[in-house]
């Protein structure tokens, strides 16, 4: 345990809280939180964690923008559902990606746990560009990992880490809800518009 890690952890909390409200404030508290545990990650050998960091960063800077900007008319994005083809695309990137990563781990790094690392690294990926979408299933993906992930870091003996991802496993269950909400409402009052066009309809 470390003071690194602590504030990791902590920036960590901030960020998916924020992100359960929808708040853009969400990306930049993730930027911070990503660099401090590219650091973490690397001294504890957890390569495939590490490198996840660095795409985490582009992905936030992307998700800043488009959370802004995504919308209609450049204006802010909207929760939406994924469709069955994108659900089917990204399952079988994470696959591929998934083995070529737990094998090179494997082959040329003395990383522990490469393929169950390069799993969790890789769906968190999914899950992540998901998010910066606002698609609503990528709460659902978050459970699932963190599922997995709270007994990988408590066995690295990174605990304070493993407290944070049980909480980002309660707060996944807070976003899939509140996000729901977002998105039917949203659905509702596209539906109402239709049916007259003089109702405004503010998004979620």
């Amino acid at each position: 345990m470390s003071a690194l890690e602590i504030a990791a952890a902590l920036f960590g909390v901030v960020s998916v809280w924020l992100s359960t409200r929808q708040n853009i404030w969400s990306w930049p508290t993730a930027i911070v939180n990503v660099g401090l545990y590219t650091v973490v990650f690397f001294q504890s050998r957890l390569y495939a964690d590490m490198g996840l960091q660095v795409i985490y960063l582009v992905l936030s800077i992307y998700g800043w923008y488009e959370w802004l900007y995504g919308g209609e008319r450049r204006t802010r994005l909207r929760v939406s559902r994924a469709s069955r083809r994108l659900l089917l695309v990204l399952l079988v990137l994470n696959v591929v990606t998934w083995v070529a990563l737990a094998s090179a781990l494997h082959r040329y790094t003395d990383a522990v746990l490469p393929w169950l690392d390069s799993l969790l690294t890789t769906t968190s990926l999914v899950a992540q560009f998901m998010m910066t979408r606002k698609i609503l299933e990528n709460w659902l993906v978050w459970i699932a990992v963190d599922v997995a992930y709270v007994p990988m870091f408590i066995a690295r003996g990174l605990y304070p880490t493993a407290a944070l991802y049980a909480v980002f496993l309660v707060l996944a269950v807070v976003g899939y809800r509140d996000w729901r909400r977002s998105q039917l409402r949203g659905r509702d009052g596209d539906l109402l518009a239709a049916a007259d066009p003089s109702v405004a309809v503010v998004g979620g």
